[in-house]
C-alpha cells in the first residue's frame, strides 16, 4: 500500500480483526449509550414492567424522543429490563348449565366506532386469604373497559353490576352486540333482561372455546400481569380502590395498545374523526 493512501473500512476491520457490524457499533454509535436515553428507558421500562421493546420505543417517540427500536431492544437487554413472563390464566366459566345459549354473532361483525360490540368476561381476584371475583365489560372498538364490578361473588349479579355500569356511562342506542362466553352469569335470568330491556342483542362463544372471546382473554392477561400480580391487596376495599384506579387511570387513559397503533384507549376514542362518535365520548358519564 503507498504512503498517505487512506485505509478503507474492510482494510481497518482486518488489520484490527474486528468485523464490519462491530466496527459501526464501536465507531457510529457509541459503546455507552447516553445516559439521558438510557434513563429514560428505565423508567418506562419499570413502569410499565410487561412492555415489550416495540411499546417502550412507541412510548419513547411519544414523548418527542427519536430512538431506533433496536437501540432500545439492547438497552433493555444489557440493563435485565426485558418485559416479565405472563402466568397461566385460569378460567373460571360454568357452563354447564340448562339455561337458554345464544349463536355468536360477533364472529363476523366489522367494528367501525364504539357501542357496536362490547365484550364481557369474568376473572378471579387472589386476596391474602380468599379469592373475589372481577367482571368486566369492554368496548371492543377501543378496548376500553367501560364497566367493571367486584366482589366476593361469583353470582349473576356480580355481571350484572358491571353491565349496568356500562350502560349508564354509555348509553347506547338499540342493536349493540353484546358477546360473552356461556357462564351461567352472562345466561341467567336477570341478566339476559337486562340486556333484552336495553335493546341488546346476545352473543356468546362456542362452548370452550376461549378464541371467540380472545380480546377479553387477552384484556385478563394485562390485568393479572400489570397489576394484580404485582399487588398484595390486604381485603376487598383496598382490591376495588387499587384495581379501580388502574382501570380508570392506567389501562384507559395511558397504557399503549398496538392494536390501536400504540395509543391508550380514551384517546383512540377521542382521535375518532367522527361527529357522532365524539359526541357519544363526551357525554359520557363517568
Amino acid at each position: 500500500m503507498k504512503a498517505g493512501t487512506p485505509l478503507t473500512i474492510g482494510r481497518m476491520c482486518a488489520l484490527t480483526r474486528v468485523s464490519r457490524a462491530g466496527f459501526y457499533r464501536r465507531g457510529v454509535i457509541s459503546e455507552a449509550a447516553p445516559v439521558e436515553l438510557r434513563d429514560q428507558v428505565q423508567r418506562v421500562a419499570l413502569e410499565w414492567p410487561t412492555y415489550g421493546s416495540r411499546r417502550i420505543t412507541a412510548e419513547l417517540r411519544r414523548c418527542g424522543v427519536s430512538v431506533n427500536r433496536k437501540r432500545v431492544q439492547r438497552l433493555m437487554r444489557e440493563d435485565n429490563l426485558l418485559c416479565l413472563r405472563k402466568r397461566k390464566f385460569v378460567a373460571t366459566t360454568d357452563s354447564a348449565h340448562g339455561l337458554p345459549v345464544y349463536p355468536n354473532l360477533a364472529a363476523g361483525l366489522v367494528v367501525s366506532g364504539i357501542n357496536q360490540l362490547w365484550r364481557a368476561d369474568i376473572t378471579y381476584i387472589r386476596l391474602l386469604e380468599e379469592f373475589v371475583y372481577l367482571a368486566v365489560v369492554l368496548d371492543a372498538f377501543s378496548r376500553r373497559a367501560i364497566g367493571w364490578a367486584l366482589d366476593a361473588t361469583l353470582e349473576a349479579r356480580l355481571a350484572v353490576t358491571a353491565m349496568k355500569m356500562a350502560l349508564q356511562r354509555r348509553r347506547p342506542a338499540r342493536g349493540l352486540v353484546h358477546h360473552s362466553d356461556q357462564g351461567v352469569q352472562y345466561a341467567s335470568h336477570d341478566y339476559v333482561a337486562l340486556l333484552e330491556a336495553h335493546g341488546v342483542q346476545i352473543s356468546m362463544s362456542r362452548r370452550g372455546n376461549p378464541w371467540d372471546n380472545a380480546s377479553c382473554e387477552s384484556f385478563m392477561k394485562t390485568l393479572k400481569c400489570e397489576e394484580v400480580y404485582r399487588s398484595e391487596y390486604r381485603n376487598l376495599a383496598e382490591a376495588r380502590a387499587r384495581i379501580g384506579e388502574f382501570l380508570e387511570e392506567i389501562y384507559n387513559q395511558k397504557r399503549l395498545h398496538s392494536s390501536l397503533g400504540y395509543c391508550p384507549p380514551a384517546e383512540f376514542e377521542r382521535r375518532q374523526p367522527s361527529p357522532v362518535l365524539a359526541a357519544a365520548v363526551a357525554q359520557e358519564v363517568v
